[in-house]
């Protein structure tokens, strides 16, 4: 599979593969001092154990052993020895380091088996991929991630006052964090990532960076280092940079719109000439089983209480289950292709809170098996659906995504496709973390409601 990333079979004299030497030779010519050895929980967040850069060699051979029942979502104290395995093709120096860290992304070893953990997120999309590759298919993602940038306190805590005025593509004086962007995207270029374009966003505050392409795989790798990167140098400006979906009531929240396509023998399997749309047989059925199980993405790719606060109508967000070729009020848009390779479709649901390995594989999953079936996409919606009343909806025949964490648990409890995407392991402790912090959020009282009803009652 090509975009499989794998060390390279040739072992060199000290036991390592072609590509694991490489990788510690170029430790040694830059003095690298520690290595960060990171991996994902299943609620994406990145972990890491730091180890000196002499333990590399060991790192590869032998792996470096941890405390898997202190992960979320891992195991039992009583099964609590896990490995993690570095991948070689994931080095890359930590710019803020002054170039005395680096970084290996790694996959988890069940120690009692020596088989990849089932409960890792990262061979959750390896296996969504695997099945992509059996069906002669490789997988290309690009996703657009919003974050804010906030100022600290005088004791350094996160507060929402914003670092600018700015707003959609504003230049300075009223965006003022032009600078820090720049940091961030010099940072990112010098750990490999090639950029696309950055923006101010819609909000105060809100920004994007785009960064081009990529198998799938590397594609969730570069995630959960993006978020990683952009709040490191955030901090270096005394700023708080958050991927909190909706941190700022009545503006607009941050989205990761998600493009997806499909390639076979090289060829962008999505793309058809002499379609109305462009858009091959293939690249319809991907697209009607996104929309048939997306309710249950829904759950996987908004995981937060949070999330649902930006899944409303009137703040541009995606809440309405169609697609278009024309507008961005449906859930799934067709954007404009200028070569045939581009051709693609972007789901436009997913936020940054989400854990991009497991988000990837329900969308690929779900998207394949619109293939496997055969399934027919409905007519695009060229009109605002924004503008919809109910009775218009339900004319076109519209549904609407889960209106909060609740409901896409739900969702996700009754679909066993998705479930299947992210195997028993996964779903049955991610269904019950997110059962558990919607039912935290259901008994809290909020500020709201004291503001509401304490005096009127």
């Amino acid at each position: 599979m090509t975009d499989e990333k794998t060390s390279s079979p040739v072992a060199t004299d000290g036991g390592l593969s072609a590509e694991e030497q490489r990788v510690v030779d170029e430790i040694e010519e830059n003095d690298i001092d520690f290595l960060r050895l990171q991996f994902t929980d299943i609620l994406g967040t990145v972990k890491n154990v730091a180890v000196p850069s002499s333990r590399a060699k060991k790192a590869f051979t032998d792996g470096i052993y941890f405390d898997g029942s202190s992960i979320e979502g891992f195991v039992r104290i009583q099964e609590s020895d896990m490995r993690l395995k570095p991948d070689p093709s994931t080095f890359a120096i930590l710019p803020w380091s002054d170039g005395t860290a680096a970084r290996l992304i790694c996959d988890v070893i069940d120690t009692s088996t020596g088989d990849p953990f089932i409960g890792d997120p990262r061979k959750v999309l390896k296996d969504a991929l695997e099945r992509a590759d059996k069906m002669g298919y490789t997988v290309n993602v690009a996703p657009e991630p919003e974050f804010f940038l906030f100022e600290e306190d005088e004791d350094g805590k996160a507060t929402t006052k914003t670092s600018d005025a700015g707003g959609y593509f504003d230049l300075a004086p009223k965006d003022l964090a032009s600078g820090v962007r720049r940091d961030i995207i010099y940072g990112l270029e010098e750990m490999g990532f090639e950029m696309e374009a950055s923006h101010h966003e819609v909000a105060q505050g809100q920004h994007e960076i785009n960064f081009e392409y990529d198998d799938a795989l590397s594609t969730a790798d570069n995630v959960a280092t993006f978020r990683t990167t952009v709040r490191a140098i955030a901090a270096q400006h005394d700023l708080h940079a958050t991927f909190m979906p909706k941190p700022i009531a009545r503006i607009n929240g941050s989205g990761m719109h998600t493009h997806v396509s499909l390639f076979e023998d090289g060829n962008n399997a999505f793309h058809d000439e002499s379609d109305e749309f462009n858009l091959s047989e293939t690249a319809h059925a991907f697209l009607a089983g996104v929309l048939e199980h997306a309710p249950a993405i829904t759950a996987v790719a908004n995981p937060t209480v949070n999330s649902y606060k930006r899944l409303v109508p009137g703040y541009e967000a995606p809440v309405y289950v169609a697609w278009s070729d024309r507008n961005r009020s449906a859930l799934v848009r067709k954007p404009a292709a200028r070569v045939p390779a581009a051709s693609r479709i972007e789901l436009r649901s997913p936020d940054p809170s989400c854990n991009p390995y497991l988000a990837f594989a329900a969308i690929i999953t779900a998207g394949l098996d619109g293939v496997e079936k055969g399934l027919d996409a409905p007519d695009p919606i060229r009109e605002n659906i924004y503008e919809f009343d109910e009775s218009t909806r339900e004319d076109y025949g519209i549904d609407t995504l889960p209106a909060n964490l609740g409901e896409a648990v739900d969702a996700l409890k009754s679909d066993e496709v998705i479930q299947g995407a992210l195997g028993e392991h996964i779903r049955e402790k991610f269904i019950e973390a997110k059962s558990v912090e919607y039912d935290e959020f259901r008994v809290d009282v909020s500020p709201w409601e004291i503001d509401r009803y304490l005096e009127s009652y």
